[in-house]
């Protein structure tokens, strides 16, 4: 290499040293759009009513290779009810810090209530706003839910409550309520 390449090189540089820079945001397009069966946040489903699906038996912390979910059950009362059974999951948490998303939970859980959303940003600014509680990772209630603990709605039995569609006997069709839209869910 010559002395005159040398200084070519050091001209390039020094002319771009006082160029004025120009920023631009990334990503360019839009929201990114998911497949539908895309692994991501996790989510505890609810009974058209409002109980909670889960009924604390732990098949889900034992079916998850990484050991990032904890379950602590608890038994219901009739004075306070959460899930139409005997039991509900009092303690709920994902740790996302050991989370591999690998749906092994969701696979081992008996009655559905765990299932995966498409939503992909989890990213946040201390390691412990990533242990989603049970009140972040509850379904939101839709309209005509009730929040528990409260006695079934759906049938006077567990037999006619678990055969599913409630009393109108059409589909559930209902929107999600949008009570402080800005929130991650309760997280604190």
């Amino acid at each position: 290499m010559g002395f005159k390449d040398q200084w070519g090189g050091f001209g390039v540089t020094f002319k771009t040293m006082f160029r004025k820079t120009f920023t631009q945001n990334y990503p360019h397009k839009g929201e990114k759009v998911t497949f539908p069966r895309f692994h991501g946040r996790h989510q505890l489903n609810r009974w058209p009513d409002g109980l909670e699906k889960c009924v604390g038996c732990e098949l889900c912390a034992w079916a998850c290779p990484a050991d990032a979910i904890y379950v602590e059950g608890a038994n219901n009362t009739e004075d306070a009810r959460f899930s139409p059974g005997e039991r509900y999951g009092h303690v709920y948490q994902i740790n996302y810090l050991r989370c591999i998303f690998c749906g092994l939970c969701i696979e081992a859980c008996p009655t559905r209530a765990l299932t995966m959303t498409n939503e992909f940003k989890l990213a946040d600014t201390s390691r412990a706003s990533l242990i989603y509680e049970k009140d972040a990772l509850l379904a939101p209630l839709l309209s005509g839910m009730e929040q528990p603990p409260h006695p079934r709605r759906l049938g006077p039995d567990e037999q006619s409550y678990f055969l599913g569609l409630p009393a109108t006997g059409k589909p559930d069709d209902r929107t999600p309520v949008h009570e402080d839209a800005g929130s991650k869910g309760g997280k604190n």
